[in-house]
């Protein structure tokens, strides 16, 4: 039988994560946009948080592999079927770049890493400015997309919650069923 919502697990994960992701790619905004003192205290919030949004993105990514997930309405297009695929696995992409790109990051800079984690790449490596450089334009660039991505998402999502009425939004709500 196909079912006709995500799992209460995903759904709970997604509703779970979405603040979250929006917080954190604010507040990385905010750490790397200031330089007042405020920057220390983004900063640390910004490595658990993005730890944490590893943790439960590979949670969901597993969820999503292992189980079935509701079809799109027939009545969507072919370019717009292909527009969702596409925003979903780049969102898990991102989800997973992000926090990963970031640790890769400090681990060449020799910043502290949270939680006493160890460095991220080649262990034996000592710190390397060119390395850093590189992976944190890569995190600007990632987190860019990201932020377009999950915008993109977002108004996707209001779409067919408000205008389209198709039972997409339905399936990833927490609501009960009709």
């Amino acid at each position: 039988m196909t079912p006709t919502r995500f799992s209460l697990a995903s759904r709970l994960l997604h509703w779970t994560m979405a603040p979250l992701l929006i917080a954190m790619l604010l507040v990385g905004t905010g750490m790397v946009a200031t330089v007042s003192h405020w920057r220390l205290t983004l900063l640390a919030l910004h490595k658990p948080l993005g730890l944490a949004l590893l943790v439960l993105a590979v949670l969901r990514l597993l969820l999503r592999l292992a189980g079935r997930t509701p079809p799109l309405p027939p009545s969507l297009p072919a370019p717009l079927r292909l527009a969702a695929h596409a925003s979903h696995w780049l969102l898990y992409a991102c989800m997973l770049a992000m926090p990963l790109i970031g640790w890769a990051m400090l681990s060449a800079g020799g910043f502290p890493l949270p939680l006493h984690l160890p460095p991220l790449g080649a262990p034996d490596v000592a710190p390397n400015v060119a390395r850093y450089a590189l992976l944190r334009s890569m995190h600007t660039l990632v987190g860019e997309l990201f932020y377009l991505t999950v915008i993109a998402h977002i108004l996707a999502g209001l779409l067919h919650a408000l205008l389209l009425r198709d039972g997409v939004f339905r399936a990833i709500s927490l609501g009960r069923k009709p």
